[in-house]
């Protein structure tokens, strides 16, 4: 990220899926489907559509019109069911208005194989920069013996805003890179955000315009 020095995180990360890299390449999809909160479209068993930034939309995917409310300055939690394995991390962004608030896929490092390019590492906020709010999640590189689900509550901002959009994607290491998702998967959620009248409010967040996603 512009102007993110390396932190321990990034490095041991790094270190991770280089080894990692050193295995010859095999052609391998990961699949993740977002539990809660509940998904802004309907996923199917594998947890398409997902490739798409921001959000995995595609021209055929049906809104759930799921709409969580919550409340700022408190805990949300996460929960995503990995269907299809692949090494990697996972990072969580808050839209305040629209959802072109949300921010570009991490910046990732690649090696060249026969079969093109293969992602290596992705650049880790450490601390997390407005608009993420959480960001190497679930880091794993080892394949579970079934489909493998991971939570964690992450902190809110203390705001207001009726139509915010969350986003959960899903780095994949050691992945080619696929049209029109590069090294991440994308899902999203509808949350209706509203102030902890106890607490200060959250500085450094856009101002609410009433902007649809």
């Amino acid at each position: 990220m512009k102007g993110q020095a390396m932190t321990h995180t990034t490095r041991v990360l790094l270190a991770t899926a280089v080894a990692v890299a050193t295995a010859a390449p095999a052609a391998l999809q990961a699949h993740f489907k977002l539990l809660e909160p509940a998904p802004a479209i309907v996923e199917n068993e594998r947890g398409d559509p997902q490739k798409a930034a921001p959000c995995g939309v595609t021209p055929d995917a049906k809104p759930s019109d799921a709409i969580t409310k919550v409340t700022g300055g408190s805990k949300l939690h996460i929960k995503v069911l990995e269907t299809i394995y692949h090494p990697g991390h996972y990072r969580v962004a808050l839209a305040v208005n629209s959802r072109t608030e949300l921010p570009v896929d991490p910046m990732t490092v690649e090696r060249m194989t026969e079969r093109g390019p293969y992602s290596v590492w992705a650049a880790i906020q450490s601390p997390p920069q407005v608009p993420v709010i959480a960001d190497g999640l679930f880091q794993h590189y080892t394949r579970p013996a079934s489909p493998q689900t991971f939570e964690a509550d992450v902190q809110l901002p203390n705001i207001t805003g009726p139509k915010c959009t969350l986003q959960v994607i899903q780095f994949m290491a050691e992945h080619a890179y696929n049209q029109p998702g590069g090294y991440s998967y994308h899902h999203c959620a509808d949350l209706a955000i509203t102030a902890d009248a106890s607490k200060p409010l959250d500085k450094g967040w856009p101002a609410v315009t009433g902007t649809a996603n």
